[in-house]
């Protein structure tokens, strides 16, 4: 299954200025990238942002109002219910789902799927509440993600194989990631839930994750600020933002590289012969 990229991707920088003001620096360049690649693709509605976190990422990445926001962590639910960018908040986990069948157009799960330890049930979940020819649009670290990481890299030209692995082993931990899938093995399991990948591509090149990689470490001040403050940063201003934005700049706006640590899929469920516009509009009562 070869990548096929979009023709362009429009950078938004006035959106990865605001990011970088509201989030702690390697989340922030991440998710500018992420937020870029939604605005060009269909997202008819209703739509169900699957793993909504605090709904900070659905306030940057849509310029509409989503339909519902589904996250099994209550803070962080009641944080995205006060930014007011899902018409209405579901607590629940991905499997099940408090859904009657075809009640979504489209669904969005921006780096959430790697996290769910039987990430299975939610895939045929998602196929399940989708309405046919409804799109599924969803990001996740892949293959790539362990080999770059930098620090591995070093104790494997350094010939120290173990301690590279486990470096690669703490990093998943921290990251609390649990799938590292090859498109091939996406695509497999989708199409057992019913879903066909339109097209795929990857981002983020090593230097990108060697700022995300570093910013980990060089950000634990700013877990000491939120809890403290409610917010990341201190003091979130251009002006002292400035070094931090020129460094990572670059890296937000290279271009989609052949090899990189994320993947980015655009998936449908086909259309049926019969019913094929029909969906639950209950969702919304």
């Amino acid at each position: 299954m070869k990548a096929a990229s979009p023709a362009s991707i429009h950078k938004n920088r006035r959106g990865f200025r605001r990011q970088l003001r509201e989030l702690p620096a390697f989340r922030a360049l991440l998710r500018a990238v992420e937020a870029d690649f939604y605005q060009d693709l269909p997202l008819p509605g209703p739509v169900l942002d699957l793993g909504c976190g605090d709904g900070h990422f659905a306030e940057v990445a849509f310029q509409q109002q989503l339909d519902v926001g589904l996250d099994p962590w209550w803070e962080p639910l009641t944080e995205a219910a006060a930014r007011g960018r899902h018409r209405r908040m579901t607590y629940a986990l991905g499997a099940p789902m408090p859904f009657a069948d075809g009640s979504f157009r489209t669904v969005v799960s921006n780096s959430v799927l790697e996290h769910i330890p039987d990430v299975t049930p939610v895939l045929q979940e998602v196929g399940r509440v989708l309405a046919p020819g409804g799109w599924f649009h969803f990001a996740v670290p892949g293959p790539n993600f362990r080999r770059f990481l930098s620090v591995a890299r070093m104790f494997d030209a350094l010939g120290m194989s173990g301690t590279a692995e486990r470096y690669r082993r703490l990093f998943d931990r921290i990251s609390r990631h649990r799938y590292y899938w090859q498109p091939e093995e996406w695509q497999e399991r989708l199409g057992r839930a019913g879903l066909v990948v339109d097209r795929w591509w990857t981002y983020f090149s090593p230097g990108a994750l060697a700022a995300l990689e570093w910013g980990h470490p060089l950000g634990l001040p700013t877990v000491l600020v939120k809890r403290l403050t409610g917010r990341w940063l201190l003091v979130p201003k251009d002006w002292n933002l400035w070094l931090t934005e020129r460094i990572l700049r670059r890296f937000y706006e290279e271009p989609l590289p052949e090899a990189g640590a994320y993947l980015f899929f655009s998936v449908r469920k086909p259309l049926e012969e019969q019913g094929a516009d029909v969906f639950d509009r209950s969702v919304l009562e």
